[in-house]
């Protein structure tokens, strides 16, 4: 026993009492004892396990005891420099040429050391294993361990205690890279070796060799990933002979002296060997599950395959399923006079269906099979009588099918037996296939194999007529309701309640919030209008669409008079007054938008001011952020405010100005990770969206109540179909936390569970949030032309526009124009105008034309228009005398006439951008009509979803019923709690890594807005295009 062993040993001993202590012993422990420890030899088919006080070695058959482990490293001792070792995989040169095979070494320690140095490489290594070197690794270690074997005759020269270790070092390497070759992350571009599993069990028969020959000597190698069987015998003892463990029950026997002698009968010794394997070694051809095996004959002494095909009898096999689980057993109750129909849908038409109907008495049943519909007494495809002596089992083979899958119908009825009340048939059924791995072909397929007779849902019994791998397809059929019986089951109603009591419980919720819903969402559609602002002046044509959101945050909103100025690089706007006469603004949470309306474009938007007077009973004001988009040119300012405007809040100031945010403060992560969660939980989450959706969404509540009833449904139906079905205990945990689990098992129902349900609720959703809103006609507010009474023209009125027009037009420091006093006279007209005059002639001496002279341009004729319009209205008589009236008139009509050549020509050379192109590009909406499409898939899936509720509740009768409710509720918490909120969260991170901000909306009520401005701009010029 090495040293470090003999240290270990001594530590854990010092001081204890070891008297219970024992490990079982890895293969490697005694790897650099020179003399054999008595009773310490390994036996390939038993397991060493080591006790201390006194020390002493046992072996046993059973290792499935718990006990510790003691293992060392290095198997056997090495001549090779344990220091010469490299960071990367030699790719393409063969360890067998590092060793020099075919020269003159005669160490299989060489090999086995460079074998385990390769395993380590491709262990540590980036990328490895690939498909190519593992091909390269097993096709040297298959050549190697053939070579010296046979050429060093290694079974006479050798010791049996280094031998084992030899055998046992064999044995690790080969499955070693088995285990590796399933961390092959490029299977789709190098794929693992197909020959790869045939080439380890050559292995395997190699080593074989190193066993004492004789007519009786039987050997059993256990590895991690299956067991390996064989047996030497004179071909006259294999008849009907069994390899493998009848007690695992999996194994395989061989048929009669008859079927084998022609075969088997020139041969002196006879090598058997079956290898059992946990999984299947070609995972990516067939559905095969469960347990796979190879059998092979070799010559025992030339060990050369015997081939076998064709035999006049079968070959026995018999392969267990740890996956599988146990077919639901459905009770039929079978009135007098009645028959029971079985419905199977059958996915593959080369498997056997096995469908047993067991009653509760001791009867004879009629079992009839038929396709596509139920059967009768024309329409049938085969027919049998069941009784205890068959188990009431009906084995139906591919021929019966007549190899056509699709729905398949059996029924049961009495046949020569009486009936008596409360017969009860317990219904279950299933398939299975027999394959076997076509090295030609590289498949699985089914020729020369066939299912037998005592094939179970967990174990599968194949026939077959020649020698390979064999595998099974094993497929238990889901819940199965019978829906002949609705009427039937629906009548137990009063013995089994829950079910239905629970879906009452939930549509009466239901109704409750859909009136709440209905109620708030006409509350909310009068707040969800886009305002234009009254004091934009009506000859403006630059819009700005202006956003503000109110904080959420408790007493945020505010009743005082909130007024607005946005200063740019090129001009600054007018102060304006933030209302709307036809809904509150700035309410807790609220986002309200503006259209402003500029004579100009102001340039790149730098500052923001706020300010309220401080009015009514709650003036403090929590303002979040705001954003300001440019319709022209569709940039986006924003504005992160987040503080108070008030008297007695925070700093105490109810006027503040703002900077614009930086472009990487917008895209910084924290700011886009906010508003998405914030944005996500109000919208995405449909459950939470119920009580405060987005105000800009089309996506009503009452809408939201309804899809999450739906989903509420369709939970609840999936659910109960896949809640019965019994849990698989071998099933592989993928994760667990302390006493949860998740099984393979629970993670593909939920995958099924969640391809069945979540693609229609999420088209059901969809086309909600993407229907286009129907837009209410302007006309109905008192703005059409029709309606529309102009003021009374006075000389005050006329000073007042013209001052307004001036004083506009001279907020541009690119216009060049000074700012007048108040206008009091008709004297102070004239010389306004010849003021504007000037400006005229300045923007007809601009060279470049750019936006700016075009709005402004339009804003001024505009509103010269609108002053002749009055001129022509006013009383000459208001004027100091008539010349001076006609001599105003004239030099008005004269500005136009300019004003319109100026638009004109810049008109020309800078025509206005068009917006409906990029707009209809960026949106997606569906015609209003969709909506009814949507609530047609909505109470379609909730009434089929509800009836097969009930039908699986009524089913199951009250007792499953009750404890189904409780699995519903924590599947319910789940969703809503766990797995709704990481969705939201997940998205918001991930946008937020892709630096994507929340894009602003743009809508057709934009458009609208738009259109009002341009209207308002038609009536107060008295012109229809400008």
């Amino acid at each position: 026993m090495n040293t470090e062993i003999k240290l270990f040993l001594k530590k854990i001993t010092r001081g204890r009492n070891t008297n219970t202590f024992s490990w079982w012993l890895g293969e490697g422990v005694q790897g650099q004892s020179r003399v054999p420890i008595k009773n310490a030899g390994f036996s390939m088919d038993k397991c060493t396990y080591m006790k201390l006080d006194p020390l002493q070695f046992i072996k046993t058959s059973d290792c499935n005891q718990r006990r510790g482990f003691l293992c060392s490293h290095n198997v056997c001792e090495s001549s090779s420099n344990p220091n010469n070792t490299s960071g990367s995989v030699r790719a393409t040169r063969s360890f067998l040429d590092d060793i020099g095979i075919g020269l003159n070494v005669i160490n299989i320690g060489e090999l086995l050391a460079e074998a385990d140095l390769k395993l380590y490489e491709m262990e540590t290594t980036v990328g490895e294993p690939s498909g190519r070197n593992t091909e390269k690794f097993i096709d040297d270690m298959l050549e190697g361990t053939k070579y010296l074997i046979s050429k060093l005759l290694i079974s006479t020269l050798m010791e049996d205690y280094n031998k084992d270790i030899i055998i046992s070092h064999i044995k690790n390497c080969t499955t070693g890279i088995l285990f590796l070759s399933r961390e092959n992350c490029h299977t789709d571009i190098d794929p693992n070796p197909t020959t790869l599993f045939e080439k380890a069990s050559d292995i395997f028969d190699a080593i074989s060799l190193l066993i004492d020959g004789g007519d009786q000597d039987n050997l059993i190698i256990r590895y991690p990933t299956g067991t390996l069987y064989q047996s030497r015998n004179a071909p006259a003892k294999l008849s009907n002979s069994v390899l493998g463990s009848v007690k695992d029950g999996q194994f395989v026997k061989l048929p009669s002296r008859e079927a084998l002698w022609p075969k088997l009968g020139n041969y002196t010794t006879v090598v058997a060997q079956l290898t059992l394997l946990s999984e299947n070694p070609h995972p990516s051809d067939g559905n095969v599950s469960g347990t796979v095996c190879s059998l092979k004959l070799n010559d025992g002494l030339t060990n050369e395959y015997i081939h076998l095909a064709n035999l006049t009898q079968m070959i026995e096999i018999f392969m267990n399923n740890p996956q599988a689980s146990t077919p639901t057993n459905i009770p039929v109750l079978l009135e007098y006079n009645t028959k029971a129909v079985i419905t199977v849908n059958v996915s593959n038409s080369e498997s056997t269906l096995f469908v047993s109907v067991e009653p509760n008495a001791n009867v004879s049943l009629q079992l009839v099979l038929a396709a596509g519909s139920p059967p009768n007494q024309t329409h049938f495809s085969h027919t049998t009588t069941v009784s205890p002596t068959e188990n009431y089992r009906w084995m139906i083979t591919p021929e019966m099918l007549r190899q056509t899958p699709g729905v398949w119908y059996v029924s049961a009825s009495l046949v020569n037996s009486t009936w008596k009340p409360g017969l009860t048939l317990n219904i279950t059924s299933f398939t299975g296939q027999c394959l076997y791995w076509d090295t030609d072909n590289e498949t699985w397929s089914g020729d020369g194999c066939q299912v037998g007779n005592k094939s179970t849902p967990q174990r599968i019994h194949c026939l077959c007529n020649h020698l390979t791998l064999f595998g099974g397809s094993f497929f238990v059929a889901p819940n199965y309701v019978d829906l002949s019986r609705t009427s039937e089951l629906f009548s137990t109603v009063s013995e089994n309640y829950v079910v239905l009591a629970l879906l009452c419980a939930f549509f009466g919720l239901y109704l409750i919030t859909l009136l709440w819903a209905c109620y708030s969402d006409r509350r909310a559609r009068s707040k969800r209008k886009m305002t234009l602002l009254e004091d934009n002046h009506p000859a403006a044509q630059y819009n700005y669409l202006i956003g503000v959101q109110t904080s959420r945050r408790k007493n945020a909103g505010t009743t005082a008079n909130v007024t607005v100025k946005v200063m740019g690089s090129e001009g600054d706007s007018d102060t304006h007054n933030l209302v709307d006469p036809e809904k509150p603004v700035f309410q807790r949470g609220a986002f309200d938008i503006f259209l402003l309306a500029t004579p100009f474009p102001m340039g790149e938007v730098r500052n923001l001011r706020l300010q309220h007077d401080n009015s009514g009973g709650h003036p403090s004001w929590y303002i979040d952020k705001v954003t300001v988009q440019d319709l022209q040119t569709r940039c986006v300012f924003h504005f992160f405010c987040d503080c108070w405007l008030s008297s007695d809040h925070g700093d105490n100031m109810t006027k503040k100005t703002f900077n614009a945010a930086k472009n990487n403060e917008v895209k910084s992560f924290r700011n886009i990770f906010h508003t998405r969660t914030s944005n996500g939980f109000r919208d995405e989450h449909i459950w939470v969206s119920i009580v405060d959706p987005p105000s800009r969404s089309p996506f009503t509540r009452a809408q939201r109540v309804s899809c999450c009833m739906c989903l509420l449904l369709c939970t609840m139906a999936i659910n109960i179909a896949f809640w019965n079905i019994p849990k698989d205990e071998n099933s592989l945990v993928l994760f667990s936390f302390g006493s949860l689990e998740v099984t393979w098992q629970e993670l593909m129902v939920g995958i099924q569970s969640g391809l069945l349900m979540f693609p229609i609720n999420i088209l059901i959703i969809t086309i909600f949030r993407s229907i286009r809103p129907r837009l209410t006609s302007t006309s109905k507010k008192g703005h059409s032309a029709e309606n529309f009474t102009p003021p009374p023209v006075t000389v005050a009125t006329i000073l007042k526009d013209t001052q307004e027009v001036i004083s506009s037009v001279s907020s541009s420091p690119r216009n060049n124009l000074s700012d007048m006093h108040r206008l009091e006279s008709t004297t102070d007209l004239g010389l306004a105008l010849a003021r504007v005059h000037e400006f005229i002639h300045l923007m007809q001496g601009e060279s470049e034309s750019d936006p700016h002279w075009v709005y402004c341009s339009k804003f001024l004729l505009a509103a010269l228009c609108h002053l002749l319009m009055c001129l022509e209205k006013l009383d000459e008589r208001q004027f100091l005398s008539a010349h001076e009236y006609q001599q105003t008139v004239n030099l008005t009509n004269l500005l136009v006439c300019k004003a319109e050549m100026v638009l004109s020509s810049h008109l020309v050379y800078c025509p206005p951008p068009v917006m409906k192109t990029k707009k209809r590009a960026a949106s997606c909406w569906l015609p209003w009509w969709c909506v009814i499409l949507g609530w047609f898939l909505l109470l379609s899936i909730s009434g089929i979803s509800t009836y097969f509720t009930l039908v699986y509740g009524f089913t199951y009768g009250q007792v499953k019923s009750t404890k189904w409710v409780v699995s519903l509720g924590l599947s319910l918490f789940q969703s809503i709690f766990i797995l709704q909120p990481l969705k939201v969260i997940g998205l918001a991170v991930f946008f937020a890594l892709m630096l994507k901000p929340v894009a602003v909306e743009e809508t057709e009520e934009i458009e609208q807005v738009m259109t009002e401005q341009q209207e308002k701009c038609r009536q107060y010029s008295g012109r229809h295009t400008l």
